[in-house]
């Protein structure tokens, strides 16, 4: 005998007996079905219901992790459809499609389906989680594909480019373009690849004939769709109605804030957009609020180091650098410090530009030029906030250097960044903004520089040998052995073909002892600091070599990074 749904429900705990004896009440009152009711109070959701009421049906359930599908499968539907319906085309066989979906209830699906391949449907259920990675994994490559196959006739994407040119193209045009179902789903479709790719940005970039969409991750940029330069107008205003950004105004910069919901949580999206000579460029900077909490640990820091960087974040009073270009995971390691040494009766307070990662129990500031909030006054307005611990997003001029450093000198640990090669480097270029040497002497605690290199891909990682005149360029304070047994990834699908999978830092560590703030008084060179570090001292390139030894990456790789550092030293 077939179970009631509200059996079902309650068997899988959604509702409670109270909850389902007032839905029984209201459902003897006005004759709505049961599930109806639930999910119009609220109680349960559409998800739920709908695979409640396919196990009712007696419709399997399918695990789409398992499957291989073909390109003759894909191609039977348009993307537009898969991402419209939430559904997926899984086999064909003897005249029947068979479709995974979120909702097999959906009769519209079916019959468009239906019609589309004159094939038909056998219905199966799957989790929306898994069938946002399917779609993703067999349609993602092909997302501007998805608007190439509206109707010729239909009104919308396909004439924003005619109407653009002749001037026609309003602002309520824009608004109505932007909210076809297409292009909500193109976009969303574009960020949802991102995210699995583990893409740190999004590229849309405009040119004559086409519109370029490029995702970087692991710090390169890969090339993934083209889409028709049609299109582009449309993408722009959906991407602006998400980030709340002016849609009318094609010729200034603007940012805005997304806040896209993914499989694994909430994703913040920084977004900004320029003018170009060919329309507005877009950059989406993806920021996982997962990387905020990784652990100092998790780093890559090799012990010596992180013995070091530990012993620093002990410290009551005194300013810690951490310094690397743009893109260096900078943040990521101030945020993993500030992680490391929070304690509830600790008041921490950071001022940064923009706040990347909200973090619990912290309160963070954000800076806004415009309205006269720098990093100076900013934090001359913290320290009247009683703080124990401040976090500096980065030094940038004078002011900022000399309130931060006076801060430190006064009871309070200081965290800061700083746009230098290497550790010694810091110290120059604070004095050479103008910071007294005998107080950044006494105020100095230690300074850490960083780069990241990707990682080897586990999956097709294999022995190799490189070019001998690599290893030759790597000769640093320790050197690769001609036998030694190195590795490199070959490249599959895991990886995108790239051989890498990930990255992982590499670091110099320079703590300042007593003779270290004695030097650092007489305003010495970045030569005579790096000649005065003690004996445990190491190199971001020394660090890379010990990764490589260790299989974690390539010569390549730390090459690559750390190549500007070594010339700079050697001109020194």
């Amino acid at each position: 005998m077939k179970k009631q749904i509200g059996q079902l429900l309650r068997a899988k705990n959604y509702i409670s007996e109270i909850q389902l004896n007032s839905a029984l009440e209201q459902q003897h009152r006005d004759s709505r079905k049961l599930g109806r009711i639930l999910t119009k109070n609220g109680i349960i959701s559409s998800r739920q219901l709908a695979e409640t009421l396919a196990e009712q049906a007696g419709i399997e359930k399918l695990d789409l992790e398992s499957l291989n599908l073909g390109r003759e499968l894909i191609d039977l539907v348009p993307a537009e459809m898969v991402s419209q319906y939430n559904l997926l085309p899984v086999s064909r066989q003897n005249g029947r499609l068979t479709l995974a979906m979120t909702d097999p209830f959906d009769t519209e699906a079916i019959s468009n389906i239906r019609l589309l391949t004159g094939l038909s449907v056998r219905r199966i259920f799957c989790s929306t989680s898994d069938l946002e990675k399917a779609i993703s994994k067999y349609y993602g490559s092909n997302v501007a594909r998805m608007l190439n196959d509206l109707a010729p006739g239909e009104k919308g994407p396909k004439d924003a480019k005619s109407e653009l040119e002749n001037g026609q193209l309003t602002t309520s045009k824009l608004h109505e373009l932007a909210r076809e179902p297409s292009l909500v789903n193109l976009v969303n479709l574009i960020l949802l690849e991102a995210i699995e790719a583990r893409a740190s940005d999004v590229h849309i970039e405009p040119f004559e004939k086409e519109v370029k969409i490029k995702y970087r991750v692991d710090g390169v940029l890969i090339e993934k769709s083209a889409s028709p330069k049609r299109l582009h107008p449309a993408i722009v205003s959906r991407i602006k109605i998400m980030a709340m950004m002016d849609i009318a105004e094609r010729f200034v910069p603007q940012d805005g804030h997304i806040e896209f919901a993914a499989t694994k949580g909430k994703i913040d999206i920084r977004v900004s957009t320029v003018p170009t000579v060919f329309g507005e460029a877009v950059t989406m900077r993806l920021l996982d609020r997962s990387a905020a909490l990784i652990e100092l640990k998790d780093l890559g820091m090799n012990p010596q180091t992180l013995t070091g960087y530990s012993e620093c974040l002990k410290k009551a009073h005194g300013i810690v650098l951490v310094t690397g270009p743009t893109g260096s995971g900078k943040t990521t390691t101030l945020y993993a410090s500030l992680n490391h040494i929070f304690d509830p009766s600790l008041k921490i307070i950071t001022i940064e530009d923009p706040v990347e990662y909200q973090l619990d129990g912290i309160v963070q500031m954000p800076v806004n030029p415009r309205r006269g909030l720098t990093f100076g006054r900013g934090l001359r307005h913290i320290l009247r906030q009683d703080p124990n611990i401040i976090m500096v997003g980065e030094i940038r001029d004078k002011e900022t250097a000399d309130i931060a450093i006076r801060a430190a000198l006064t009871g309070h640990l200081v965290f800061s960044t700083l746009h230098t090669n290497d550790a010694a480097g810091a110290v120059t270029r604070l004095i050479d903004m103008g910071v007294e040497p005998f107080l950044l002497a006494s105020s100095l605690e230690g300074v850490i520089a960083q780069r990241l290199v990707r990682r080897i891909c586990p999956v097709c990682r294999e022995v190799y040998h490189p070019n001998a005149s690599i290893l030759d360029g790597l000769k640093n304070s320790i050197s690769i052995p001609h036998d030694a047994k190195l590795y490199h990834g070959v490249g599959c699908d895991e990886c995108n073909k790239t051989g890498m999978s990930g990255r992982v830092g590499i670091f110099e560590m320079l703590r300042v002892s007593d003779s270290m703030r004695k030097l650092i008084s007489t305003s010495p060179t970045t030569e005579q600091i790096v000649a005065a570090a003690s004996s445990d001292h190491v190199s971001m390139r020394h660090d890379g070599i010990l990764k490589i030894l260790a299989g974690q990456t390539t010569p390549e790789e730390v090459l690559r990074v750390t190549q500007g550092v070594e010339e700079e030293d050697r001109q020194e």
